[in-house]
């Protein structure tokens, strides 16, 4: 017999307050990311998320194909153009002057909190099927899941933790929850309390730490030497 949820459907404002700064960000890139890309991007972003919206207004709890389509096609936005957005400002430190220094830092803060933003909701997007078949299949009729997070594995536990626990709470993961360990993955350039367990997910996972090392590692060493 199928488990019966008890998990209520996600609000929609934390993704759609997410993809709002991640497109602030990338429009108010500084001027060596061309203005038309810029543009184009903020455009293609709003045109995608306002159907989604439209359905689902106050809780994320529907979904037809072309919903799906557009929030997937959202987060490949995101990546894409922020992946350009990080090579046009590697580009402009290797030709930027001391007094570029302040600028260039801003510019790889906001690639970085950008990269976070997206590939949080990449996880967010594909783990079990998406934001409204975590909260509304069966469990057993899930997909596979891409990630594990300790409320899976705390069934067993005492009686406080495992109050919370997937099993005996209905807990899912929610969209922050999705953000969180995007942020740690960000910092520690590795899995933090959340396991991936699928090969999407690893190299999601692994491309997302690479391009946070090459940030923090590299890029922002030597915006900081540009401002000695």
């Amino acid at each position: 017999m199928a488990q019966q949820r008890r998990s209520a459907a996600e609000y929609r404002w934390p993704p759609v307050l997410a993809i709002v700064v991640a497109l602030a960000l990338y429009a108010t890139l500084p001027s060596d990311v061309p203005v038309v890309l810029r543009a184009v991007v903020v455009v293609l972003g709003v045109v995608l998320i306002v159907p989604v919206v439209l359905l689902n207004p106050r809780r994320v709890d529907r979904e037809t194909r072309w919903s799906r389509g557009l929030s997937t096609a959202q987060v490949l936005l995101l990546l894409v153009a922020n992946h350009a957005a990080l090579a046009f400002v590697i580009h402009a430190l290797l030709t930027a002057k001391p007094s570029d220094g302040p600028v260039i830092l801003l510019a790889t803060l906001q690639v970085w909190v950008t990269n976070v933003i997206a590939y949080g909701l990449a996880y967010w997007e594909i783990d079990r099927g998406g934001p409204v078949a975590r909260t509304v299949q069966p469990r057993n009729r899930l997909p596979h899941a891409d990630f594990r997070f300790p409320q899976d594995e705390d069934a067993d536990a005492v009686r406080e933790v495992a109050s919370g626990s997937s099993e005996k709470s209905g807990w899912v993961a929610a969209f922050i929850d999705y953000l969180y360990f995007s942020l740690t993955n960000s910092m520690a350039f590795s899995p933090t309390d959340v396991m991936p367990l699928t090969t999407r997910a690893k190299i999601a996972m692994g491309l997302e730490a690479f391009v946070a090392f090459v940030i923090l590692a590299l890029v922002i060493a030597r915006g900081v030497s540009l401002l000695s």
